[in-house]
């Protein structure tokens, strides 16, 4: 069996992990990250893409909302070219206590959440769209963040020092020699073989698979409550500011803007199973009904897909009886099982939001450096990720800016998202990679209005053009692509979307046949 030997082994890469592994790599730790599936497929890649200001949690969860506010600033400078500075409102609307109002400013003011209060006219001015029977208006530096050119710039950033980033490479074991862990095995999912690291500590960023990581280590009583949510993702930007209800956290009291679409989220329901994906017909009903009362006319607009994700809610039973999830703090949590379990090498981190993703990774390698006896002082507050070196934030219309540049010069594939061919083909080999999903993270490939119903069957053949891809590599391809996109789409057949699944039937099915392609 091939073996590698590290510093650090870190299991878990979504942007947790992946901070971790940014951090360790620049104090000069030799770090390996494994990822059971590609990047941000876990509860990064699951969520609405809001940068929070912290003031969500301004009255329920101070401390939440303290670390928001902190880091919501550090993040905006260190990985400014994965964020967009749309702003946000929290305004009540007629199916709000108004009350609360006052509550939230004062808890604003309370935990350091920048928060000011602007006239309903002048909100209702900028987002026109909005009910125009609001009553209070304050505006917070909420934003929209993408994770996956987040993460990836934090793998690249590692990698660029030395650090070995393995996706797709799940841990079926950790190696435990009596009260000291001393790394683990994974097991490829593409071939099958199964590889041994060896680690001085080893880091779980599994957020909510982070219990059943614990296990494997022999250490119970890490009790993570997978909170499971539903967004649903409207064909175009119905608001150009991340939209909050002005009350206590609730389902459905969120709208934001995030490149081509916006998205309104979240349920909020306890699971046993963090890969459990279930949708059920009345939350998205209530969901779109809850959108109505922020957007009057919302209901009318197209839903292209829904889509779920766990929150990895840290519960310490030791301490408190919590049992539904929206109890749970969002605070995040460190667990050093040396001090904690008297196992050695070992360290969870839990909990906390994707906003606070640094700050988690700067404690958590702050506890490794502390089991390695070796002080090293963080950077990640200070030092740029690769892209973002001139602190410029990204502009909604800078794909369009650059592809104006080049009209004539390289073939349009994805209209909605602006992918050229070269950016596909230069993906392709960078990513060595046949799984068209892998590319859509990259490059927001599909995730347009259409969902991939124009230029998903384009980029199937680049695909088969390219040196070594066969016919049938680039069929399962495509095969795969459009039913990873039917699950989200299945459950928002109505009105226009539903028009819009039966155009794509006839391209996919009555003239491609694709379900009987070689």
């Amino acid at each position: 069996m091939e073996k590698l030997s590290a510093d650090v082994l870190v299991i878990g890469g979504g942007a947790t992990g992946a901070g971790v592994a940014w951090d360790a790599s620049l104090r000069g730790l030799d770090v390996v990250l494994v990822e059971r599936g590609d990047l941000a497929t876990g509860t990064s890649g699951r969520f609405h893409g809001l940068l929070h200001s912290g003031g969500r949690y301004a009255v329920k969860d101070p401390a939440a909302a303290d670390e928001c506010a902190r880091e919501n600033v550090i993040v905006r400078r260190v990985a400014a070219d994965s964020v967009e500075d749309t702003g946000g409102f929290f305004v009540t609307t007629p199916f709000d206590d108004p009350a609360y109002a006052d509550r939230f400013a004062q808890g604003c003011r309370d935990s350091g959440v920048p928060c000011q209060e602007v006239a309903p006219a002048q909100a209702l001015r900028e987002e026109p769209r909005l009910n125009p029977r609001i009553s209070r208006a304050f505006r917070v530096p909420d934003a929209s963040i993408d994770v996956w050119k987040l993460v990836w710039a934090l793998s690249r950033g590692a990698q660029e020092r030395g650090a070995r980033v393995l996706p797709y490479h799940q841990a079926v074991a950790v190696h435990r020699d009596g009260d000291e862990v001393q790394g683990a095995r994974v097991r490829s999912a593409r071939t099958g073989q199964e590889l041994d690291i060896e680690a001085r500590v080893t880091v779980s960023a599994a957020g909510a698979w982070g219990g059943q990581l614990a296990a494997l280590a022999g250490i119970e009583g890490v009790h993570v409550m997978p909170g499971k949510g539903i967004m649903i993702a409207m064909n175009h930007r119905l608001v150009d500011t991340v939209i909050n209800r002005c009350q206590m956290p609730t389902d459905g009291d969120i709208i934001v803007p995030i490149r081509t679409v916006s998205v309104i989220g979240t349920t909020d329901v306890g699971t046993d199973d963090p890969d459990d994906h279930t949708v059920l017909q009345d939350e998205v009903d209530a969901m779109l009904e809850d959108g109505e009362r922020l957007i009057p006319g919302f209901k009318q607009a197209r839903a292209l897909r829904v889509w779920t994700g766990a929150r990895p809610l840290f519960e310490d039973r030791k301490e408190n009886g919590a049992s539904e999830s929206r109890d749970v703090t969002r605070a995040h949590a460190l667990l050093d099982h040396r001090e904690r379990d008297g196992v050695s090498g070992f360290v969870t981190i839990t909990g906390g939001k994707l906003t606070t993703y640094r700050l988690m990774a700067e404690e958590t390698v702050d506890a490794v450096c502390r089991q390695l006896g070796e002080a090293r002082p963080s950077r990640t507050a200070t030092e740029p990720l690769p892209g973002s070196e001139d602190g410029e934030y990204y502009r909604l219309a800078e794909r369009l800016d650059r592809r104006e540049q080049h009209l004539l010069e390289d073939q349009l594939i994805c209209e909605c998202e602006l992918i050229s061919r070269g950016r596909l083909e230069a993906a392709f080999r960078q990513r060595g990679t046949t799984d068209l999903d892998d590319i859509r993270r990259q490059l927001r490939l599909g995730m347009g209005p259409c969902q991939g119903g124009f230029c998903v069957y384009r980029t199937a053949g680049i695909l088969h053009g390219l040196d070594g891809i066969d016919t049938e590599q680039a069929n399962a391809a495509l095969v795969d692509y459009v039913a990873e996109r039917w699950k989200g789409e299945w459950p928002i057949l109505y009105g226009d979307q539903l028009r819009q699944a039966r155009l794509d039937e006839w391209i996919f099915q009555g003239i491609l046949d694709i379900e009987h392609l070689p």
